[in-house]
C-alpha cells in the first residue's frame, strides 16, 4: 500500500520528534514567540536594552511562514513597516535597530540598514506571496529586492556584483568590506529565480570563490576586506557572525552548483569537533581558538553543516548537546535563553526536521504545502 506524500511526511516528523527526546519545531517557535515577542509583534533581544533589530524581525517572518502562522507573519510585517521604514518597506530600507534612547523614548537608534535582514524579508515576502497566493506580499518583495540592488549591491573590481552591507559605512575607496554570513547562496539563487532582471545571478555565482578567499584555515571570518589589486584580507577573528555561514552552507541543496567548494572552505570546524566536545565561540585568524566554548545555538547552527558532510558522529554529539540544554521550563534552549541561540536552533531544527527546504534554484519548499 503506498502513503501519500502528505502521511509520510507526517509520519517522518512523528518519529524524527519520538526519537529525539526533544520538542518539535512547531513548540520551539511557540516558546520563542512567548519568550521574545510583545503584543505590538515586535522581536525582542532582552540581552541588549530590549532592542529589537530587522534581523530579527526579518528571521522571525521567515519563521512564521514555515510554521504558516499568517497572523503573526501579518504584524511582524506591519510593525517592521511603520517603525522601521517609515510606513513604506517599498520606499525605504528599514533601519536595523530600534530601541529606547537616551532620551528615554523608543524610536530608531540606528536608520542604516543590514542588507542581511533585508534580503531575508524579500526573500521571504517572495515566497510568502507565493505560498498564500498573496499579491501584495509578492509586490512589496520585488520592490524590497529592487532597493537592495539600488542601495546595497555593488561591483566588486574585477569580481563583480557583491552585496555590501549596509549602504553606508563598508567601502572606502576601492576597499569594501564584506560579511560572508550576509550572503546565503540559497537566497539569492531563489531571488535569481524569482527576479530574472536583476544581479542575483552573478552574485550568486561569486558566492562560492568569495567565501573560499575569504575563509581561513578551514574557519569562516566575521568579516573580510576586498582590495581592488590586493584581494582578500579575513578579519582577525570567526565567532558569532560567521557561524551562520556554516548553518547556511548545511542548509543548501545538495544539488545547488557551488556547495562542495563551500563545504571544503569550512572543513575546519569538523576538524576541530573530532577532538573538541563543544564547537568554538572564537577562532583566530590563524585557525587558534580564542574562545573554546561556544553557547549551545553553534551547536544547533551546526546540525546542518554536520549532515550536509557526513559527520553522523559529530551530528549526533552536537545534537545530545542541544537537548541537553532545553529548558523545559520555557521550552527555550540555554539558561537563561538567549534571543540569538534561540534563531540559530529555529532554523536548525526546522531544517532538520524538513519544516522547509531549498530547491537547487533556491525557491523555498514548506513542510504544510506538501
Amino acid at each position: 500500500m503506498k502513503l501519500n506524500s502528505t502521511l509520510y511526511l507526517c509520519l517522518i516528523l512523528a518519529a524524527h520528534s519520538s526519537s529525539s527526546g526533544a520538542q518539535d519545531w512547531p513548540s520551539l517557535w511557540k516558546s520563542y514567540v512567548t519568550g521574545f515577542m510583545d503584543n505590538q509583534v515586535r522581536v525582542i533581544d532582552h540581552d541588549a536594552a530590549d532592542r529589537t533589530t530587522s534581523e530579527g524581525q526579518a528571521y522571525a517572518m521567515f519563521f512564521a511562514l514555515v510554521a504558516n502562522d499568517r497572523s503573526r507573519f501579518e504584524g511582524l510585517l506591519k510593525w517592521t513597516e511603520l517603525n522601521l521604514a517609515s510606513g513604506d518597506l517599498a520606499a525605504h530600507l528599514p533601519a536595523w535597530s530600534w530601541g529606547r534612547s537616551k532620551e528615554n523614548r523608543w524610536e530608531v537608534l540606528d536608520n542604516n540598514s543590514a542588507a542581511d535582514a533585508d534580503v531575508w524579508m524579500a526573500y521571504t515576502l517572495l515566497e510568502a506571496g507565493e505560498a498564500w497566493k498573496e499579491p501584495r506580499y509578492t509586490s512589496l518583495g520585488t520592490a524590497l529586492a529592487k532597493r537592495i540592488v539600488s542601495e546595497e549591491v555593488v561591483q566588486l573590481p574585477g569580481l563583480g556584483p557583491a552585496l555590501l552591507p549596509a549602504p553606508r559605512g563598508f567601502q572606502n575607496g576601492t576597499s569594501y568590506r564584506l560579511n560572508m554570513s550576509y550572503m546565503p547562496l540559497q537566497l539569492f539563487l531563489g531571488l535569481s529565480h524569482e527576479l530574472r532582471d536583476g544581479p542575483w545571478e552573478q552574485i550568486a555565482a561569486h558566492v562560492p570563490n568569495l567565501l573560499e578567499q575569504s575563509a581561513s584555515h578551514g574557519f569562516a571570518s566575521d568579516w573580510t576586506e576586498f582590495t581592488s589589486g590586493s584581494g582578500f584580507t579575513p578579519s582577525q577573528l570567526g565567532s558569532y557572525d560567521a557561524i551562520r555561514v556554516d548553518l547556511w552552507a548545511g542548509m543548501l541543496n545538495a544539488a545547488t552548483p557551488g556547495r562542495d567548494t563551500i563545504l571544503k572552505s569550512l572543513s575546519g570546524m569538523a576538524q576541530y569537533l573530532h577532538s573538541n566536545s563543544v564547537p568554538p565561540a572564537k577562532v583566530k585568524k590563524d585557525g587558534t581558538v580564542e574562545d573554546s566554548r561556544g553557547p549551545v545555538g553553534f551547536s544547533a547552527a551546526l546540525l546542518p553543516y554536520l549532515s550536509a558532510i557526513g559527520e553522523k558522529g559529530l551530528h549526533d554529539a552536537q545534537s545530545a548537546r542541544l537537548r541537553a540544554e532545553l529548558n523545559p521550563e520555557n521550552g527555550l534552549y540555554g539558561k537563561p535563553a538567549k534571543y540569538y541561540d534561540q534563531n540559530l536552533a529555529l532554523f536548525s531544527l526546522g531544517w532538520t526536521e524538513h519544516r522547509f527546504w531549498f530547491e537547487p534554484d533556491g525557491s523555498l519548499k514548506l513542510a504544510w504545502k506538501s
